[in-house]
């Protein structure tokens, strides 16, 4: 038996033609949003868990600069560490207590995130700076359980968000000042030309932590590390 035929029309034809050109002019639309959506996404997110930089009034006559790496010196205006997608909760006690002295930049562990950096004055006059440590972003109370922990030159602090029912900080932590989303604010003053001081921040969840609940669990943060320069008037 022979197949039965379809006979198509030049009408038809340019139909069928005109919608395959209105789906492919669909598909390149949703491509291009997609990618747009993506690039946005990563530029918002996409910055490592924490990140330090200079103050938006730094310039290249600027006394103070960072880098990561004491042998190379790469001064840069902001400074990425590697990202530690998923972290559960850990005690302080596991971490390692001569984390300072591991690899300049990131050194992350299993459960927390450890990066080492330095800021030196490279100018010819004595200047002051400010060092602050702000939360960008917080995802279903990730700061309630979080510690930060900075090593200045082998002097370390832990910080902490204040007890939610006392008011009180945690055991063996320093608030955190929460003012425009502090964690805290300190001032280095004579900072003399060719001086250098070694930071190391280190960010974990507490899991002794009263609020480290499962109402966390997906919860993000991201945060960063700002120092600021400031000058002093020369006699």
């Amino acid at each position: 038996m022979a197949e039965p035929r379809v006979n198509l029309t030049a009408k038809d034809i340019k139909k069928r033609d005109s919608r395959l050109r209105i789906l492919k002019i669909l598909l390149l639309v949703i491509c291009v949003f997609l990618i747009i959506l993506y690039v946005v996404l990563k530029f918002i997110y996409d910055v490592g868990s924490f990140t330090v930089t200079l103050d938006s009034s730094y310039n290249l006559e600027g006394s103070l600069v960072i880098y990561e790496n004491i042998e190379q010196k790469l001064c840069l205006k902001e400074l990425k560490a590697e990202e530690n997608e998923f972290m559960t909760n850990t005690s302080g006690d596991w971490i390692p207590k001569d984390i300072q002295d591991g690899p300049d930049g990131s050194h992350n562990g299993d459960n927390y995130i450890a990066y080492t950096f330095y800021a030196e004055n490279q100018g010819k006059e004595i200047i002051n700076y400010w060092y602050e440590i702000i939360i960008d972003d917080v995802v279903k109370n990730a700061d309630e359980a979080i510690r930060v922990k900075l090593i200045k030159d082998g002097q370390e602090v832990t910080y902490a968000k204040a007890n939610r029912y006392t008011g009180q900080p945690e055991r063996d932590t320093t608030a955190f000042i929460e003012e425009k989303n502090r964690i805290m604010l300190e001032k280095v003053e004579d900072f003399r030309p060719g001086d250098i001081h070694k930071y190391t921040v280190v960010i974990w969840i507490e899991g002794n932590d009263p609020d480290c609940v499962d109402d966390i669990i997906g919860g993000e943060i991201k945060m960063h590390m700002n120092l600021s320069e400031e000058h002093i008037a020369q006699e």
